[in-house]
């Protein structure tokens, strides 16, 4: 019981450190330009030097939306590490991790919809690039939407031991 209760601490910290690169970092798209490389994040456009994201008015909502629910699954990832800590050391047998399971889907949640907006809104749309792809922070946020969900799942069964 001990080995999974590290195994799964460990994964948790491995998927808040995740959550931090993929939203802070700005290579959600990477495509190709006239004058090298374009990276595209959720604040940032970077060529040589980086600035603001142009962002047409009909986008500035989805974006805005995308940025929030990132945001909010970080700020959830780390209520959820810090209350499975607590709870471990202060509630007893079949009452534990709750409340750190449920924070933890509410998290996946959040991921989810955060990334299906930026995926069904901003995919392939670098200005001025050809050839744009998916970066590693979009593949880390899709990690973490996996990681989330077992980890909340495994919360929730861990209740009862």
């Amino acid at each position: 019981m001990l080995v999974l209760l590290a195994g799964i601490f460990v994964v948790h910290i491995a998927t808040v450190i995740m959550l931090f690169v993929s939203t802070i970092a700005n290579v959600w798209m990477v495509g190709s330009s006239s004058v090298g490389t374009v990276s595209s994040g959720l604040w940032l456009l970077c060529n040589k030097t980086c600035e603001q994201l142009p962002v047409n008015s009909r986008d500035e909502a989805s974006l805005k939306t995308v940025q929030a629910f990132m945001i909010l699954s970080i700020i959830f990832s780390v209520i959820a590490l810090v209350m499975f800590i607590v709870q471990l050391f202060t509630l007893e047998k079949g009452k534990r991790f709750y409340m750190t399971g449920a924070i933890m889907l509410v998290c996946w949640m959040c991921i989810l919809i955060g990334v299906s907006i930026y995926t069904a809104r901003f995919t392939g749309r670098i200005p001025d690039s050809t050839n744009s792809h998916h970066g590693y922070c979009f593949i880390l946020a899709w990690i973490c939407f996996c990681f989330s969900f077992v980890i909340g799942i495994l919360y929730l069964v861990l209740r009862k031991k």
